[in-house]
């Protein structure tokens, strides 16, 4: 029995790997254990799938577009299967967060909130097929011409997952795949992989047919690697670590595939002295500052984790975002109380304490945080917890500044003008996000227009809405997910010219 708490599904552990319409275990029969990162012990016990089982369930994928209904389905009943799915989410809000918390270490308020965006992204891409017309017609300059550009659906499409947010970047992929009328194989992390596995069952609930949706449980070499090297695939869509997704489409090339990539960022968020002009400002820009670094203990891949920081007033915010970090309450996500939860692993763990070790040894100031807690101070003292990190007097030339941590580090760098912040905050390969602080509304928009980055909020940080693409700049990946573009991702786009008077052309005279 698959267990987290209560059991979420009467299968046996070793079938957690969906073909075709079916659970089976490994082709191999070997087994992984799921890890609560709050304390370490055995959360569940999943299919450690391998190449047999990806060319299996590519198979399944192929055969169920090549062969069957769903790429001939209506798009009122795919977008209908769609709000069905939504539907079913929320019903099992409760127990899908809870999944989500025990799983990636997050509050069990965030697993909530991420459920709610799940049934967003599903509704919005049901509702985004609904509202579009028959084709673009295009005037072909004659009467006697009918001309139409048409979209349709890719194919076969290999969708790979990361283990900080499992369920929410499955369905960034999952339903646009699935408004397009795709087929499917998804791979969710080898860390996070319950939640994906239960909204394979609630689609088969709503009544997705056989072969759609097939999911793969293992880790990215093999089945990773397998499904994107797969003559059967016509996209893969990744979305992790900048050295996995170079890997990623270096696979895809000798097929030619279509390939998104969404690969991190270091995310600057620049602040302003006028944004901290009253006290309200202040407090304000502190608070959303903690919200952008900390979040899911700064594993996020749009985490403001380098403050750029206006000279005249860095004292005095750095003083109090440090004092406010120290009082984060870190515990397991489930209890109450609790603000931040563990990192997802030992490795994570051992990562973000690598990186601060490195900031201090090139000279930055630790303001607060750099350890993990002592076990007296969080519940369960054996799990994978790490101090907020407050990282003071940094500069370009340290790797914690340059590289994505994905931990909760947070860097102080400052500036004296506005070009000098501009310069700073695109000084780096990524360009995700970032966030622009400042009470003058002009300059806010004036900087917004100038970084290099897929997402700027202004006097803000993180939201994001399932209409809006979402993606970077630079090694942040290509392509895009949500908007209208991100279900573009998962379709062909074929012109139609049809000529209504056909008549010789007498182009060769013989």
């Amino acid at each position: 029995m698959l267990r987290v708490g209560k059991a979420i599904r009467d299968v046996s552990a070793q079938q957690t790997i969906h073909v075709d319409g079916k659970w089976r275990e490994a082709a191999s029969g070997a087994t992984r254990d799921i890890l609560d990162p709050a304390d370490a012990t055995v959360l569940a016990i999943v299919s450690e799938g391998g190449a047999e089982d990806a060319d299996a369930a590519i198979a399944a994928a192929r055969t169920a577009f090549d062969e069957g209904p769903w790429p001939r389905t209506p798009v009122a009943e795919r977008a209908g299967l769609l709000r069905t799915t939504a539907d079913l989410l929320i019903r099992n809000r409760e127990k899908i967060a809870l999944l989500e918390s025990r799983d990636s270490g997050k509050t069990l308020e965030e697993g909530r909130v991420d459920v709610d965006c799940v049934a967003d992204a599903f509704r919005y891409f049901a509702d985004l097929v609904m509202n579009e017309s028959g084709g673009r017609v295009v005037d072909a300059g004659s009467d006697t011409v009918h001309s139409v550009v048409v979209h349709e659906p890719v194919g076969v499409c290999a969708l790979i997952t990361p283990w900080n947010y499992p369920l929410l970047q499955a369905s960034w992929k999952i339903a646009p795949a699935l408004a397009a009328g795709n087929t499917f194989v998804v791979k969710p992390s080898e860390l996070t992989p319950l939640s994906t596995i239960d909204l394979i069952d609630l689609l088969a609930e709503a009544g997705l047919p056989p072969g759609v949706a097939n999911l793969v449980t293992g880790a990215g070499d093999p089945v990773g690697a397998r499904m994107s090297e797969h003559p059967d695939v016509d996209l893969v869509s990744f979305t992790g670590g900048l050295s996995s997704g170079t890997q990623v489409m270096r696979a895809a090339a000798p097929g030619v595939k279509k390939v998104a990539l969404e690969l991190g960022g270091k995310n600057p968020n620049v602040v302003f002295a006028d944004a901290c002009a009253t006290d309200e400002g202040f407090d304000t820009a502190v608070d959303q500052a903690l919200n952008a670094a900390f979040i899911h203990s700064g594993q996020v891949c749009s985490a403001g984790a380098r403050l750029i920081i206006e000279e005249s007033v860095r004292e005095r915010f750095v003083g109090e975002l440090a004092r406010r970090a120290g009082r984060i309450r870190l515990g397991r996500g489930t209890e109450r109380g609790v603000e931040c939860g563990p990192l997802v692993s030992a490795r994570q763990l051992a990562r973000t304490e690598e990186y601060v070790a490195s900031a201090l040894a090139e000279g930055a100031v630790l303001r607060c945080g750099g350890r993990r807690p002592d076990p007296s101070d969080v519940r369960p003292a054996e799990g994978y917890f790490y101090e907020p990190t407050v990282l003071d007097q940094c500069h370009r030339g340290m790797r914690v500044v340059r590289e994505e941590v994905f931990g909760p580090v947070l860097t102080v760098e400052t500036f004296r003008t506005e070009d000098e912040a501009v310069a700073l905050a695109n000084d780096t390969e990524y360009g995700l996000a970032g966030g622009v602080w400042s009470a003058d509304p002009g300059r806010a928009r004036r900087v917004a227009g100038r970084l290099r980055h897929g997402t700027v909020w202004i006097n803000d940080f993180h939201p994001y809405l399932p209409q809006a693409e979402w993606g970077g700049f630079g090694k942040s990946g290509i392509g895009r997910e949500l908007g209208p573009a991100g279900l573009a991702e998962y379709r062909e786009a074929k012109h139609i010219y049809q000529n209504l008077a056909p008549r010789p052309v007498r182009w060769f005279t013989g």
